[in-house]
């Protein structure tokens, strides 16, 4: 994630409809958003009423959330899951599939005791990662278009593209690099993995975890999962 165009590149959608309309079907009042990036979803939680613990490891983004309308509202932290208070929150939400940023199966089970034990009793953890069966992979790789944005600080015109190295291992890595379109000068560049989990694989590390009722579904509209679906969303019981 490059915080200075992320959220002009991530516009709103059903995914946040989704998120937004799971929650308020829940007795939430503390929640954690956990990997919240530039917050572009999470004060959207502030504003519907919850008490938000936000936290990123990525300093800048959090430096570029807390600038938003009604950050002052949310809890900003500079960390990862080892941060979260334990019995703390009625939710521990990740989205955008920042699950698939632990790419070991060390760190994916860490975050999962983590977030086990700062939910209180009854609580859930929510996430969404993709299907590898999908191969989303594949079209990504197809697009060797640029995307444009511009610069927040100076309105400079933008263009970020994106060059794959492929996948091995199950994880995806690729590498995104913002230029100034009139210049070409690099602006900002990163090397991005992501990790591709099966279904089976990590139902079977959420009960490893502890948490006993797990619901899955394979879309925005709340069908149930199976391994045709291009991506799964985790609703977990603690």
């Amino acid at each position: 994630m490059i915080p200075i165009v992320y959220d002009q590149l991530n516009r709103w959608g059903k995914d946040d409809d989704f998120f937004l309309s799971l929650l308020q079907k829940l007795n939430i009042k503390q929640l954690a958003d956990l990997g919240c990036g530039t917050g572009r979803l999470t004060v959207h939680f502030a504003q519907q009423g919850y008490e938000v613990t936000a936290i990123d490891p990525n300093k800048e983004a959090i430096e570029a959330a807390k600038s938003k309308e009604d950050a002052g509202r949310i809890k900003w932290m500079v960390g990862d899951s080892v941060a979260l208070e334990t019995n703390a929150y009625d939710a521990v939400i990740m989205t955008a599939n920042v699950a698939q940023v632990f790419l070991t199966e060390e760190s994916w089970q860490q975050v999962l005791a983590d977030a086990y034990r700062a939910l209180k009793d009854g609580g859930h953890l929510i996430f969404d990662t993709r299907n590898p069966l999908a191969q989303a992979w594949i079209a990504w790789m197809q697009d060797d278009t640029p995307d444009a944005a511009v610069h927040p600080d100076n309105g400079d015109p933008l263009e970020i593209w994106t060059t794959y190295e492929g996948l091995e291992d199950d994880i995806f890595t690729f590498y995104e690099t913002v230029k100034n379109a009139q210049t070409e000068e690099v602006v900002a560049r990163e090397k991005i993995q992501l990790k591709f989990r099966t279904l089976e694989v990590i139902r079977e590390s959420l009960q490893e975890a502890g948490f006993s009722e797990v619901r899955a579904y394979g879309d925005w509209e709340v069908h149930k999962a199976t391994t045709r679906s291009k991506s799964f969303i985790f609703e977990c019981m603690k």
